[in-house]
């Protein structure tokens, strides 16, 4: 299984199929600090500023590709590869909204008869999806946002019990008053916050 972004959603859902299992899982960002908290959840890492991401993809997985692949990173997508530059300027000049350069790229790595799972959020448009790799492999594809009541009680039940701890995702614990400020840091300092807690103070009677 191979995870795209290790941002809070991403890690989460490394950790996740870890507990559920999964035989082996790779994280691909290029934030050092959120590359080494998922080597120290059990993942094996991929710097993509430093190898071509679906090359490393096909020699760790012997030719054949991941089994799942998870886009956690959605339309904001970082890099410098062409696809990304232009969607990037299409964005520029009202043209198109959404980065698509992850879904691309988990698409084209993953494997004959794959899964590949969109929490990412997309929000508009976006075009250049290599939608006859999706049909020829005959992917199977999950996108939306995750059903919160319907996960929550048994999440909370695998916390109470010690079998989850979602602590390691908490880089920062801010007084509620400074929500902007946790907002601010968590994108513009993505290496260092995957997570800002935040405590309103408690009412004086």
């Amino acid at each position: 299984m191979a995870v795209w972004g290790c941002g809070p959603v991403g890690l989460f859902a490394i950790h996740s199929a870890l507990i559920q299992g999964a035989h082996r899982v790779i994280a691909i960002d290029h934030y050092p600090h959120r590359l080494e908290l998922a080597r120290s959840l059990g993942a094996e890492v991929i710097n993509y500023e430093e190898v071509k991401v679906r090359e490393a993809l096909v020699e760790m997985t012997g030719g054949i590709g991941p089994d799942a692949c998870i886009d956690a990173v959605g339309l904001e997508s970082h890099g410098f590869s062409i696809d990304n530059v232009i969607d990037r300027v299409k964005a520029a000049v009202k043209l198109g909204t959404d980065r698509p350069h992850v879904l691309r790229q988990v698409i084209m790595a993953c494997r004959k008869g794959g899964r590949v799972s969109i929490p990412g959020v997309y929000g508009g448009m976006g075009d250049k999806i290599p939608i006859g790799a999706m049909m020829e492999k005959g992917l199977t594809i999950k996108t939306g946002q995750t059903h919160a009541q319907k996960y929550m009680p048994k999440l909370l039940e695998m916390i109470l019990e010690g079998k989850v701890d979602t602590t390691f995702l908490i880089s920062h614990r801010l007084p509620l008053e400074e929500a902007t400020h946790g907002y601010k840091i968590f994108k513009e300092q993505q290496n260092e916050v995957t997570k800002v807690v935040l405590t309103p103070r408690m009412a004086r009677h």
